[in-house]
């Protein structure tokens, strides 16, 4: 592949779990991908976007580690990139929803004691951008294939239903549609269930951000 640097950019959090995970795999994925990465902020903390890109040599794969395609990635991403002036930067579609995501998210209920005919309730962050519940609802399908059972998104914030709302009577396993640990993940611990671990640097992960890399370096170099 010809040589790229990637930048994993995330929304931000003073959780220091949160950019903890964001490290592991960018660190990953450049060792998967032979290429130098380096991880930015949208929000909350930095570096942001453009003063990751003042100290990157291009061209740039800009990676958005959303799981859904709401406004940070439609507006805030693009438009942080524009204002640095650079013309070799490529950006690559957010991380979900994709499969990739849905094998971890079901390795993660495997591991928290899920067991086949067991209720799977679908946890998200919540937006209040329907392209993003959008987004949303296609990865509660795809985790719905792995569960063998159908599955419609709960929300921790923002959306409905929440999760808590649903996350009663009945033994449960949720399944958090969140890439890091932090307060959504705690609310959801706090609920009557038994909760996953986040999605997090899932080897399933690194495979799909470099898949996203390799697609849109051969896409730009076509």
């Amino acid at each position: 592949m010809p040589t790229v640097t990637l930048l994993l950019v995330a929304h931000g959090t003073r959780d220091p779990a949160g950019p903890a995970v964001v490290e592991r795999i960018a660190a990953a994925t450049g060792a998967r991908l032979g290429i130098p990465t380096r991880v930015s902020y949208v929000d909350v903390i930095g570096p942001g976007v453009a003063e990751a890109l003042e100290a990157m040599p291009g061209p740039v794969v800009a990676l958005p580690a959303f799981l859904a395609a709401g406004y940070h990635v439609r507006c805030d991403l693009p438009e942080q990139i524009a204002a640095t002036g650079r013309t070799d930067v490529a950006v690559c579609p957010p991380l979900g929803p994709a499969p990739e995501l849905a094998a971890a998210m079901a390795d993660r209920l495997r591991a928290a004691g899920w067991r086949p005919g067991d209720r799977v309730v679908f946890a998200a962050a919540g937006s209040s951008d329907e392209r993003a519940l959008a987004d949303v609802r296609g990865a509660a399908a795809l985790l719905a294939r792995c569960c063998g059972q159908p599955l419609a998104p709960s929300y921790v914030t923002t959306a409905r239903p929440r999760t808590e709302e649903v996350c009663v009577g009945e033994r449960a396993f949720v399944a958090p549609y969140l890439l890091a640990p932090g307060l959504f993940h705690r609310r959801l611990t706090a609920l009557p269930a038994t909760v996953a671990d986040p999605i997090g640097d899932h080897p399933a992960v690194i495979d799909l951000v470099a898949r996203r890399v390799r697609t849109v370096v051969e896409r730009t170099a076509a």
